[in-house]
């Protein structure tokens, strides 16, 4: 009998609940620092980075199913078995999945802008996101941040220096060489990276 290959593992986590938060040891085969990104797009960033850090644990959180495929699909063919995808809002995954203290890293890259008046308070970086942060950051971790937009740049300024607990972090050559296909975009167009890092202090 010719011998059975062994079944490719779903990178996309199907959530047994909405109301209960993550076990991670159903997500992970290995126990490892644990990295987020919320809002992982077509996962361009998150492939390349878990594929360079075997070492640890990445979770893509990402709304559309379209996109959240694609990671899947992308992962798969590059045998990654440190990365997931959680299909749903990032603010939610944030705020009620995610266990307490349990990310070394969150990175949100280029979200949603939201530029007129009346919208900006959709935006996922505002004055609570320090506090959500805070609760799924281990002590010493970091919130890495990204927009091509100066407006939301300067309003993620603004909330991380107004919150006591976290402060401005440095961020290495080799997380800023790992860019996502929206930024390819931009700074095509001569439009620049706004970077922005904070690390967890209490």
């Amino acid at each position: 009998m010719r011998p059975t290959a062994p079944e490719t593992p779903n990178l996309v986590y199907d959530l047994p609940s909405i109301v209960r938060r993550l076990d991670l040891g159903e997500l992970f085969p290995v126990a490892q620092p644990l990295e987020v990104e919320l809002g992982s797009g077509d996962g361009s960033f998150l492939l390349n980075y878990a594929k360079q850090h075997p070492d640890r644990n990445f979770v893509g959180v990402e709304r559309l199913l379209g996109r959240i495929t694609k990671l899947h699909r992308k992962g798969t063919r590059m045998g990654l078995l440190n990365l997931r995808g959680v299909r749903i809002e990032s603010s939610y995954f944030l705020e009620f999945l995610l266990p307490p203290e349990a990310a070394a890293a969150i990175h949100v890259y280029f979200p949603d802008p939201w530029p007129k008046l009346k919208h900006r308070r959709h935006r996922l970086i505002n004055e609570r996101f320090p506090s959500l942060a805070r609760a799924a950051l281990k002590t010493g971790g970091v919130v890495y941040l990204r927009t091509d937009d100066a407006d939301y740049h300067e309003q993620m300024l603004r909330v991380f220096a107004a919150d006591t607990r976290f402060e401005a972090s440095d961020i290495s050559e080799e997380l800023k060489a790992i860019v996502t296909d929206f930024e390819k975009h931009f700074n095509a167009q001569g439009i620049p990276t706004r970077h922005a890092a904070y690390q967890r202090v209490q």
